[in-house]
């Protein structure tokens, strides 16, 4: 029906009002239509990641964009497994990923067609080494968040394309990113066994600062040599082998003595084997062991994140729950887009559990501490009865963004800015205690005697 006839129709109801209903007088045609359901078939994009998602009925293609051209990341895509989380309609031009264990959902938005460079004639799938590092530069360029708090001048190293070549393309990618000493930034190239990461020198250069002679980390035997004989010092030392643990081995717990509970976490992740029980598997853990606390009826308490390599933000956050003394704000993040930041999103934590430990905390860190085990440190620094003790953590926050390059290399990297309540940034130095707090986590002294100097500080500090 059309619009004259329409307003004639509706003329007339009024007329007729003690006669008739008004909505008698509208045939079915005329009633106000819902708009029609938009499908989750399509294009979508996630701006500040660099995704594109292409969804049909019988499957879904994930491609990564930059400023030059754009790359199949995975050809047969499921997001709940690639990133344990489901992308579910928020709006008919809104795709949301919500994630239990990370602190930020993931947020696509509707394209009316597909990106032009994603277009099936136009994607980049190339072996030329010089094309792949144009793609290499581009990514690091359009995304990373830290080339000036890492001071590096990423431009001056655009031209370097001209001097690459088969046979040192990975040689030259390699030095460049570990210019940026970023332990979240990475190459890896499976099929060629070649896994860069660009912390590892800066890290092995931290860990041997107080060691020397045959002790100094040349290799992965001497650091796992190393690293196995300090945690086995502080088993037989100061828990005289007498620790409880859970059954993946991620949180050690036992008893300094009488009066010193201690608590070892070793990582935020792979407390259960399935991704969706994780959080309540790593609950029901915390339960336990908070009990136990509880029952010792101390009032002092070491908790050792020094040989923990991160996970999950959430699991961090939901540690921290237990020993807090009322609702605080945890931390901030925002993501790089373009030469801006998305808006910045808040994380708050609440105490948590039936028992929560607000007695004195001294907390253990070294340079092995990083990514979620450095959120947990942000969560905790602040608490008027935490300690700092041992050496500075990592310095690296982000969530790692994973884009891969047209001969299929996978590249990792920082694009996301972690502040503390405060709104201070550590991303690169990393959260330390106190100078006189300040304890290697290795040294010639502790290993030729035995002992565990930060544990030992840890105790001086409770007792006094």
């Amino acid at each position: 029906m059309n619009t004259r006839h329409r307003i004639k129709n509706l003329k007339r109801c009024f007329l007729i009002v003690s006669a008739i209903l008004f909505t008698a007088c509208q045939s079915d045609d005329d009633r106000p239509q819902p708009e029609p359901e938009k499908p989750i078939n399509g294009f979508w994009l996630a701006e500040d990641k660099g995704y594109v998602i292409k969804i049909t009925d019988t499957t879904k293609v994930l491609y990564g964009i930059n400023s030059i051209g754009c790359t199949v990341i995975e050809k047969n895509f499921v997001p709940e497994e690639s990133w344990g989380i489901p992308l579910n309609l928020a709006s008919p031009d809104k795709l949301i990923g919500v994630a239990a264990l990370s602190a930020s959902d993931i947020e696509f938005k509707r394209l009316s067609t597909q990106n032009e460079f994603c277009l099936p004639d136009r994607l980049a799938n190339t072996k030329d080494p010089k094309i792949n590092f144009d793609h290499f530069w581009t990514i690091f360029n359009d995304y990373y968040a830290f080339f000036e708090t890492r001071n590096v001048n990423w431009s001056q190293y655009k031209n370097l394309r001209e001097q690459v070549t088969s046979e040192n393309f990975y040689n030259i990618l390699e030095e460049l990113v570990f210019l940026l000493k970023d332990g979240h930034v990475g190459i890896d190239v499976e099929a060629n066994n070649i896994d860069i990461n660009a912390g590892s020198p800066d890290l092995i250069s931290r860990l041997n600062s107080s060691l020397s002679g045959d002790l100094i980390i040349q290799s992965e035997e001497v650091y796992n040599a190393l690293y196995n004989q300090k945690l086995q010092t502080i088993a037989t030392k100061y828990l005289n082998n007498e620790l409880k643990t859970d059954e993946k081995g991620k949180i050690v717990w036992g008893m300094i003595g009488n009066d010193i509970a201690y608590i070892n976490i070793l990582g935020m992740e792979g407390y259960s084997t399935d991704a969706k029980s994780e959080m309540d598997v790593l609950n029901s853990v915390l339960n336990k062991m908070m009990s136990d606390l509880k029952d010792a009826a101390v009032s002092k308490l070491i908790i050792d994140v020094r040989f923990n390599g991160g996970g999950y933000d959430m699991a961090s956050v939901n540690i921290a729950s237990r020993f807090l003394d009322h609702e605080r704000l945890a931390f901030s993040k925002k993501a790089k887009l373009g030469d801006s930041f998305t808006k910045s999103a808040s994380v708050s934590m609440a105490p948590k559990g039936d028992f929560q430990f607000t007695e004195d905390i001294v907390l253990l860190t070294s340079p092995l501490t990083a990514s979620a085990a450095e959120v947990f440190t942000l969560c905790m620094k602040d608490l008027p009865y935490v300690t700092l003790v041992g050496d500075n953590t990592n310095g690296v926050f982000s969530d790692i963004l994973v884009h891969r390059l047209p001969n299929g290399a996978s590249v990792a990297l920082s694009n996301e800015v972690y502040s503390d309540a405060n709104g201070k940034v550590y991303e690169a130095i990393g959260v330390g205690p106190d100078e006189e707090n300040r304890i290697p986590l290795f040294s010639n002294d502790d290993f030729t005697n035995e002992k565990d100097s930060a544990i030992e500080r840890a105790i001086s500090l409770l007792k006094n």
